[in-house]
């Protein structure tokens, strides 16, 4: 039996030890809406994320890739003495290199390194006493992030993976206006994310 799942291994991935072949291909990315009200305020929230990414193995247990994708919020207040929009959207570009390490015959650890990138504007749309205002702001963001995880190969074309935390730096920029930076360093248990990806065996 030993024998047996060996050689299915070896089959899936070109090489002994369970190793992801140079040459693999898998789609993921993130899926993502939310919408929530408050009738106390009159206040609703909704949130749209969009971005499907492609990675392609350049090397064994050596990723390339990138996510393309598109992410919204709206937050918007309706009532009979003000009504309000705020509307946050952005065009998302995420390249990364991401290196497998081998835990056992389905199971990887793996470091993701990649530079998150977004471009987009605010939108202020306001209409108080009948009299409607409104305004729009550009703005641009960049980073680089690190994220360890772990993936698990349920059958040779769906895993799924998890991110535990993030360590990395971020710059935020309005158009004519000084640059915010962030940093973010730790592991952190309560943004462990989940997700599967499709992979293309060879």
């Amino acid at each position: 039996m030993k024998k047996v799942l060996l050689a299915g291994a070896i089959a899936l991935f070109g090489l002994s030890n369970a190793q992801i072949a140079k040459g693999t291909t898998y789609l993921s990315g993130t899926v993502n809406f939310s919408s929530n009200e408050d009738n106390n305020t009159d206040r609703k929230i909704d949130k749209l994320t969009l971005v499907p990414t492609v990675g392609y193995f350049v090397g064994t247990n050596l990723a390339v890739g990138v996510g393309v994708g598109y992410t919204q919020s709206t937050n918007k207040v309706e009532n009979d003495v003000t009504n309000t929009k705020f509307t946050k959207s952005a065009f998302v570009v995420e390249p990364f290199v991401r290196k497998y390490w081998t835990l056992g015959e389905k199971l990887y650890i793996f470091g993701q390194l990649s530079v998150p990138m977004e471009f987009g504007s605010d939108k202020n749309e306001a209409t108080v006493a009948n009299v409607s205002t409104s305004s729009k702001d550009k703005f641009n963001s960049f980073g680089v992030a690190v994220k360890p995880g772990l993936d698990y190969f349920l059958n040779k074309n769906w895993t799924i993976e998890a991110t535990i935390g993030e360590f990395g730096y971020s710059n935020f920029k309005y158009k004519d206006a000084k640059s915010i930076n962030n940093y973010n360093f730790g592991l952190d248990l309560a943004s462990v994310g989940i997700g599967v990806k499709y992979v293309f065996a060879k």
